[in-house]
């Protein structure tokens, strides 16, 4: 069983909605075919995505299978319009307090990983065995796999992630 975890692809930034409600960027759509061609996807796995609009359509672009919607997969809560120019930098704020809401109207990013970690431990308990792919946000990704493994969250490997991107999670990777 190995994990996938996908960041959806490029969103459409709509300063009237909240990011949870942002759809993809039809100009990042080749981004998205280039990643389903290029093998690093399983052919045959379970797939499941984050409810926002922007995860369901990616993966809904990477595969012709079913999708599973999983509420609890949803990004670090960011109930704002504001547009942030220091986006990386509020970000790593929220890593380095993460049980202190890093921008008002965010949630703490302990919440986020209470609230996700404990919803991807579920789908492989399920899925036992089989290849997963969960197509959600890099944040919370990122929090999931310092969980998974034991480790601290890698935050150079968060700013490198792209538009779509994926992270691997092999079976020898997973803390006790």
């Amino acid at each position: 069983m190995t994990l996938f975890l996908v960041r959806h692809g490029r969103s459409l930034p709509d300063r009237e909605h909240i990011p949870a409600a942002w759809e993809l960027d039809p100009a990042g759509f080749d981004d998205i075919w280039a990643l389903r061609e290029s093998g690093r996807l399983p052919q045959d796995a379970a797939w499941f995505c984050s409810p926002e609009p922007k995860a369901i359509s990616t993966a809904q672009l990477l595969t012709e299978g079913e999708v599973g919607i999983v509420e609890d997969l949803g990004e670090h809560r960011r109930g704002t319009t504001d547009w942030i120019d220091d986006f990386a930098g509020v970000v790593r704020l929220a890593f380095e307090h993460p049980d202190t809401p890093a921008y008002d109207g965010w949630e703490p990013l302990s919440a986020c990983r209470d609230r996700v970690v404990p919803a991807v431990r579920r789908i492989l308990d399920v899925r036992a065995g089989e290849d997963v792919v969960l197509v959600g946000h890099g944040t919370a990704w990122t929090v999931t796999i310092a969980e998974l493994t034991g480790s601290e969250p890698d935050l150079g490997r968060w700013a490198a992630l792209a538009m779509p991107d994926v992270l691997v999670v092999a079976p020898d990777m997973l803390a006790p």
